[in-house]
């Protein structure tokens, strides 16, 4: 039986993933709200270009207004969509997910309690991705890392293997490497450590990431915000997990390895293409847009209160992303300085 694919927001990620998807032959339907994002797909095609690779494929493309007429049930949705747009599209897209149908969400920070609220944990598959992408332009996608330097990780929420998730493994292995977990919160968490040192942080100084970690002053601030993001998911009590195809003996050392480890897998998955990329809080100040850095520094600076722990390094980050969104602060290098001082 062919099974029906939905990836609800096509940005980045979601473009990259469902061009493959559909490359492969599979039922793919893809679902955003920029309108002509949607348009320029239904005219000439979805175009990903690749250090490797560059190819169009025509695409089955839908507004998110579209869905109430055209009656679709699917098998499998992919969430693509930023971590701010989890609840509303999830509460959208719920109708139309079948009854023993299943919600992946291919997203930074952590959505999958949110996701199984709405749709129930026995509909909801958690996913950490590391895929470098970028759309500035309707219909056209610039994927920094190729399929080969592209992973993803799935996992059940509770911590079994399933049909479903063998499923999904061998479903997603046309777009990247692929690695299933029983500890998929703890993986999650361990992205979480890798985008509080990166999205926030690179961000905020409007600078790519192999400018950023040539900067001494950065890269102590980084490791400094990535140690307490791991000190944050100990006191909720949970382990670390080898991620980005990483084994279990490459994540061992103390915590400064590990997080330097985590800090620089990024430039090696990014190869030729590392001083093209740029990361996706600084991609928004680009575009003018809401970033995630609430969802993701924010997360760690709450939790960090909840269980008693400090996060002074990620209390500044996040102040000094706020003061950019409310336009008293550009991203410029500059602000590496107001965190400093913050933190000391």
């Amino acid at each position: 039986m062919t099974r029906k694919i939905a990836v609800l927001g096509t940005g980045a990620i979601g473009s990259s993933v469902a061009a493959d998807l559909v490359k492969a032959g599979y039922d793919v339907t893809l679902i955003d709200q920029w309108p002509a994002h949607v348009e320029a797909m239904r005219a000439h095609g979805l175009r990903v270009v690749m250090s490797d690779d560059d190819f169009t494929v025509p695409v089955s493309a839908c507004h998110v207004c579209d869905l109430a007429s055209r009656n679709d049930r699917f098998d499998i949705v992919m969430l693509a969509a930023k971590s701010y747009d989890t609840r509303w599209l999830t509460e959208l897209i719920r109708p139309y997910l079948q009854a023993d149908g299943v919600m992946v969400g291919l997203q930074n920070g952590m959505n999958d309690e949110a996701i199984a609220a709405i749709v129930g944990k026995e509909r909801t598959l958690g996913c950490v991705v590391e895929l470098s992408a970028e759309v500035f332009t309707p219909g056209l996608v610039q994927r920094n890392t190729t399929r080969k330097s592209t992973w993803f990780g799935f996992g059940e929420l509770d911590g079994s293997y399933t049909a479903r998730l063998r499923e999904i493994e061998a479903l997603m292995s046309c777009t990247a490497k692929i690695s299933l977990t029983p500890n998929i919160t703890g993986a999650k968490w361990t992205k979480l450590v890798n985008s509080s040192m990166i999205l926030s942080v690179f961000g905020m100084l409007g600078l790519q990431s192999w400018q950023a970690t040539d900067i001494p002053e950065v890269f102590k601030v980084c490791i400094r915000v990535g140690r307490e993001t791991m000190a944050v998911g100990a006191a909720l009590g949970y382990q670390l997990e080898p991620i980005f195809g990483f084994t279990a003996e490459q994540m061992m050392g103390s915590d400064d390895e590990t997080v330097e480890k985590l800090l620089r897998a990024v430039l090696g998955h990014l190869g030729p293409n590392a001083r093209k990329a740029r990361g996706v809080v600084l991609q928004d100040y680009l575009k003018g847009r809401q970033t995630e850095v609430e969802c993701l520094t924010g997360v760690v600076v709450e939790k960090g209160r909840m269980v008693n722990v400090p996060t002074p390094a990620n209390d500044a980050v996040l102040y000094v992303n706020q003061q950019i969104r409310a336009r008293a602060l550009k991203p410029e290098a500059s602000n590496i300085a107001i965190v400093e001082r913050m933190m000391t």
